[in-house]
């Protein structure tokens, strides 16, 4: 099926702390291959894996020194195709990060671009000459903390990044760095993978005239990122060129797939600018869920509005949690009691794998694993490190997943793993979870399995329905007859009053948390409770 990611739910994958099988303490290549029947009786339909690539890993594998090479503390290529090969047979798609705005400063492309200002490869990063009294070239901040400029003596310029020093920007505006990207996209094509996620896509072009940012308006921002309104320094118009090209080479293999990242509070026009039309990616999904403080019905209703304006020619994709943003438990709980509700973190499973949309689901997730404690001395994001301890931090939604309760480091690794395991995340390892239907692991396999039963649950149309505060109500397929989909987000029933006004009809499917009914027109929400209604006609 040429459009088999429409409505798909994806596994995002962090090689780190998946499993290893090699006993360094970091999870590898073989660990996933290990974790693919797990993954697949989940009920997934594919796997998004985080960059595996060559690095010297001052940003987890984002600073890529060969983008065709495995790094070997995960393995080798022969894993790689291994592993691709088991998916596939196991009915899993796979699609793989795709690192193209920038690359490590230890790839021999920088090493070469740095050497002189006249070498082959002399433009193709940015390079600027220093102001007047040996400052920057302009005023551009890096997500990172600090300018987005770094001198380099041996040119004798400054060269952009806008995330780390480490992770100097390519010049994309440079057809044959483009070219050079397009390769990449092709090797990796080549051998079989099933489409990409697309790193930082609004990062790919930037002004060349360097005009200076614009103030923000921001007034009290914890970096100095924040201060500025970023409409020289990346969401370029540009860009969109060059995800054309992408774009042509993935059609020109068939049913592949493309998903964009547009991140750093970027609007969601232009969101879902890269996902509009034949010449865009497959989809795009911000940062909407992943920066919301709570689940609301006017999130809800805020978020899919812009894309129901598009639907015929935008297809879009959510996120609750992934390896950038605080884990969603934590973010959306508002009491630790809440937290630790596995009917909680179920709920919000339920409630992102009903949305229209490709939906993705990170590792950890589907047990309901709250943001890992972690003390300082114990972190590794530079992020996280920089910002302590103002924010949860990345690296307390990237620590190993917990396999087996009573297993050293909760059977993630035999050796002390990259991340110390919070103790926290024991009770909740795959092993204890298993086969236990009132767990978050069991409760997000049934309702994966019900949402294959309901085609409407995975492409139908999605319009909101007015239900009383705090529940989030929508029906999918809503012309068809598809089902009402009804979430209590509170730890308090709710009762919805004349619900179904048409009173001549009876639930012919009802799939519902412990405790959740009909009672005539009424429906009853139980505390963090759920429903998926389809009614039909009595017969007279």
């Amino acid at each position: 099926m040429s459009d088999w990611w429409r409505g798909a739910v994806i596994y995002q994958i962090y090689p780190k702390s998946f499993r290893d099988t090699n006993g360094d303490g970091v999870g590898d290549l073989r660990g996933i291959l290990e974790g693919l029947p797990y993954i697949a009786d989940l009920g997934v339909d594919a796997i998004w894996l985080s960059p595996f690539f060559t690095t010297p890993m001052h940003d987890s594998g984002y600073d890529v020194a060969d983008f065709r090479g495995v790094d070997p503390i995960f393995g080798t290529l022969d894993d790689f195709d291994e592993l691709l090969a088991e998916a596939h047979r196991l009915g899993l798609k796979l699609i793989i990060d795709q690192v193209y705005s920038h690359s490590s400063i230890d790839h021999p492309w920088f090493a070469e671009s740095a050497s002189s200002r006249d070498n082959a490869k002399a433009d193709w990063y940015v390079w600027a000459d220093p102001k007047p009294d040996g400052s920057p070239p302009n005023n551009w901040q890096s997500v990172f903390n600090g300018a987005a400029w770094t001198w380099n003596a041996r040119r004798r310029q400054y060269y952009l990044h806008n995330f780390l020093a480490e992770q100097p920007d390519l010049n994309l505006h440079n057809p044959a760095v483009q070219d050079a990207m397009l390769e990449v996209a092709r090797f990796w094509l080549d051998r079989g993978v099933d489409g990409f996620r697309l790193d930082a896509a609004n990062f790919y072009m930037h002004d060349p005239e360097l005009r200076d940012n614009p103030p923000s308006g921001v007034r009290d921002a914890s970096r100095p990122y924040d201060y500025q309104a970023h409409v020289y320094s990346r969401s370029r118009p540009e860009s969109l060129a060059f995800v054309a090209r992408i774009r042509a080479l993935l059609d020109s293999y068939g049913d592949r797939f493309a998903v964009a990242e547009i991140g750093d509070h970027s609007m969601v026009d232009e969101v879902i600018s890269y996902a509009r039309g034949p010449e865009r990616c497959h989809s795009a999904y911000s940062f909407v869920f992943l920066e919301a403080d709570t689940p609301t019905a006017t999130l809800v209703r805020e978020a899919i509005a812009p894309w129901q304006e598009v639907a015929d020619t935008a297809w879009p994709s959510w996120a609750f949690s992934n390896h950038d943003a605080p884990r969603v438990v934590s973010r959306w709980a508002r009491t630790a009691a809440e937290r630790d509700d596995p009917r909680f973190a179920a709920f919000l499973n339920h409630l992102l794998c009903a949305l229209r949309g490709t939906v993705f689901l990170y590792q950890g997730q589907e047990l309901g694993l709250p943001q890992a404690n972690l003390r300082f001395e114990d972190l590794q994001d530079p992020e996280a490190i920089a910002n302590w301890p103002h924010t949860l931090g990345r690296d307390g939604a990237r620590t190993p997943m917990p396999w087996t309760a009573t297993a050293p480091h909760a059977g993630f690794s035999t050796a002390k793993p990259w991340l110390p395991l919070d103790p926290a995340h024991v009770p909740l390892a795959v092993d204890r979870q298993t086969g236990d239907p009132a767990s978050v692991l069991e409760q997000t396999r049934a309702f994966l399995r019900l949402r294959r039963t309901m085609p409407a649950l995975i492409r139908g149309a999605i319009a909101m329905r007015d239900a009383p505060e705090p529940l989030i109500a929508f029906d999918r397929e809503p012309e068809g007859g598809g089902p009402l989909c009804v979430f209590n987000p509170e730890p308090a029933p709710v009762r919805w009053e004349n619900a179904r006004p048409d009173g001549d009809r009876t639930p012919a499917i009802m799939t519902r948390a412990s405790g959740c009914r009909c009672e005539g027109r009424d429906l009853l929400l139980s505390p963090y409770g759920w429903m998926v209604v389809t009614a039909e006609a009595k017969r007279t």
